[in-house]
């Protein structure tokens, strides 16, 4: 099974997932080392990114090089991979991407390895788990 981790650059619980989800025999996307080089982040466009007006937002995701890049990695990733592991705590595009997951009815697991605020629409998922093992058993 090929499985989308979807979560944050700023997960501490990211690579230990990645790790042993790898080790459980699942095949892997690994955002942060995609096919094409390096992972992505708005910082390698500008800085001042956080400063950006909605235009300025706009033009870089449609228009910048490094942006439609990566983005073609994270959509090829997702039509290939069979299951979404949404490893939290993390942000909007995580939670777009298990959404895209459970849109299509595939298997979406969320992980919360710490205390999160409750989130209703968690039930479209396949499971809510709690540890890493619990997550690989709901894989199976």
């Amino acid at each position: 099974m090929k499985l989308y981790i979807a979560s944050s650059w700023r997960n501490q619980y990211y690579p230990e997932t990645v790790e042993r989800l790898r080790a459980a025999g699942f095949d892997v996307y690994d955002f942060r080392n995609p096919p094409t080089g390096d992972g992505f982040k708005w910082s390698m466009i500008s800085e001042d990114y956080m400063e950006w007006t909605p235009a300025e937002y706009r033009e870089q995701l449609n228009n910048n090089p490094l942006a439609k890049q990566q983005l073609r990695n994270d959509v090829e990733a997702l039509e290939s991979c069979d299951a979404c592991v949404l490893v939290l705590p993390c942000g909007r595009s995580a939670h777009t991407e298990a959404g895209w997951f459970a849109g299509r009815g595939k298997k979406v697991v969320a992980y919360l390895p710490e205390k999160v605020e409750p989130e209703l629409m968690y039930g479209l998922f396949t499971d809510v788990c709690d540890s890493l093992d619990k997550v690989i058993e709901a894989l199976k």
